[in-house]
């Protein structure tokens, strides 16, 4: 009986900047807003010079989220998405953050890609402006990075997320608020070589429409209205009045800027200059802004997985296909996944965790990617493409439970791989990767025949499988690589017994 929708759905959004969360109510698969909640945390701020997240800033994102998770208390699971972006790609103790973020918040944080952002970013802008034929250039200013999109109507087409945002610029040349003609001229020059090996893709020529979205586009283009100096959205011409403004002052109390937020006044300075700079380089002259963003594009994507349209499907037959996968393997492999599953129960650990049978779907498809690379240790190969690709849809969390599970499927096995990976995937993955190597092992001959019905039991350490009377006598080669697969989980602490 397929599972029945949340009536509410809700996305959290740990920006470098702020964070913020939506809320949503769903109804025959359409979305009503009925709650925006927002504040200033300034994660980016806290990153020390070793790429630390001090405990200041730590404790101040942590209440922020407490006040969150009041609010999405009672949300079942798979009814709401959080993720963490540029500050927490780049924390070295971001894995002790999240440990703690996600007991405030009472939800799992995943952690994004820069191009994951990107992507999602153009999926929250293209619903929110609806179908439109042209090319769009979209753009989002974040506390720690700027993404920047080509896409038409709801499809992404070019994407790009370079380390820069308000927070970082701000607080490399407006230290402590000073400005100062010199210091917004540096910080100009350096957003533009950051973009510069991207000009190409993204010049004028190649899109119809500019569209920004983020706290710092709407607010400039805020100051610009309320100013005077554009009633046409964000122009080239505003931004050069809104520089020499800036360049006048000689610190952020002085600014005066009508419609300008004063929590934003501090990361302001750097936001203009990444967006003057994006403007000069790319010949940019108009841009209008969009209400849509990171957040509404993760209430779009987790209407997906509600509703059986999960990107990440789609991604691994993509990065199958691109590999050169033989597909109808894949398929039986999963097949044998499904016949050990259906036999398993709760006893296994495995239904403590909803969406085991979907990694191990995707680890079927995946497992011999790395064949096109080298056939000798594929696996290795297979895992590291995985683990360090972009691939759509899928957080930092999820590549590395996959690449575990296929790098762990086949030769020797170690349990002290799974060690690191979040509750619970510390304590299934090792019996999901089991069911794998086993469900790989029986179709190794890679013949279309059905194989036998068997029967599986894993209870805590001891996984028995038993085959029909003479089944195994009559294959010696499975039997004999049963009992290389019992001395390789042996050293695990694990007791594969076959009948």
């Amino acid at each position: 009986m397929p599972k029945k929708p949340p009536e509410t759905v809700a996305a959290v959004d740990l920006g470098s900047n702020s964070f913020h969360m939506i809320v949503c109510s769903l109804t025959d698969g359409k979305l009503q807003t009925i709650d925006r909640l927002k504040e200033t945390v300034r994660l980016a701020s806290g990153l020390d010079k070793k790429h630390n997240l001090d405990i200041a800033t730590q404790n101040r994102a942590l209440e922020c989220l407490q006040r969150f998770g009041q609010r999405i208390r009672n949300f079942p699971p798979g009814s709401v998405r959080a993720v963490g972006t540029s500050t927490l790609r780049m924390a070295k103790n971001a894995e002790q953050f999240l440990a703690r973020a996600e007991k405030a918040l009472n939800q799992p944080i995943d952690i994004i890609s820069g191009i994951e952002e990107a992507r999602l970013i153009y999926l929250g802008v293209s619903h929110s402006l609806g179908s439109n034929a042209n090319l769009r250039f979209v753009m989002d200013i974040g506390g720690g990075s700027t993404e920047y999109i080509i896409g038409q109507d709801a499809t992404p087409k070019k994407k790009e997320s370079l380390p820069m945002g308000c927070v970082s610029v701000s607080t490399a040349f407006f230290r402590n608020g000073r400005l100062s003609k010199s210091a917004m001229t540096q910080a100009v020059l350096f957003a533009a070589q950051q973009l510069e090996p991207f000009e190409k893709k993204f010049q004028r020529k190649n899109w119809d429409e500019a569209i920004g979205a983020s706290g710092t586009l709407r607010a400039i283009d805020k100051v610009l209205m309320a100013k005077n100096w554009s009633n046409n959205g964000i122009t080239l011409e505003g931004l050069e009045q809104l520089i020499a403004h800036i360049n006048r002052c000689y610190h952020v109390s002085e600014l005066d800027l009508p419609g300008l937020d004063p929590e934003r006044l501090p990361v302001f300075p750097g936001g203009v200059a990444i967006v003057y700079a994006t403007f000069k380089s790319l010949g940019i002259e108009q841009m209008t802004v969009s209400d849509g963003a990171l957040r509404e594009g993760l209430i779009q994507d987790l209407l997906g997985r509600i509703y059986d349209r999960d990107i990440r499907s789609a991604t691994v037959q993509t990065l199958a296909e691109r590999y050169h996968t033989d597909k109808e393997h894949a398929e039986r492999v999963r097949q044998t996944i499904h016949s050990m599953l259906a036999q398993l129960n709760s006893e296994t650990c495995l239904y403590n965790n909803e969406n085991s049978e979907q990694f191990l779907d995707w680890a079927a498809y995946l497992h011999e990617i790395g064949h096109d690379i080298a056939h000798n240790q594929y696996h290795k190969h297979s895992a590291y493409i995985i683990e360090n690709g972009d691939l759509a849809g899928f957080s930092r969390q999820d590549q590395i439970l996959l690449a575990t599970l296929v790098r762990s499927h086949r030769r020797k096995f170690s349990r002290a791989r799974f060690s690191d990976l979040p509750y619970p995937w510390d304590i299934d993955a090792p019996y999901l990767t089991i069911i794998l190597r086993l469900a790989v092992l029986l179709r190794r001959n890679r013949h279309e025949h059905q194989l036998p019905e068997f029967q599986i039991t894993i209870v805590k350490s001891k996984i028995r499988l038993q085959f029909p009377d003479n089944w195994l006598a009559q294959s010696p080669l499975t039997y004999a690589d049963l009992l290389q697969e019992a001395d390789y989980l042996k050293s695990s602490g694990f007791k594969l017994e076959f009948v």
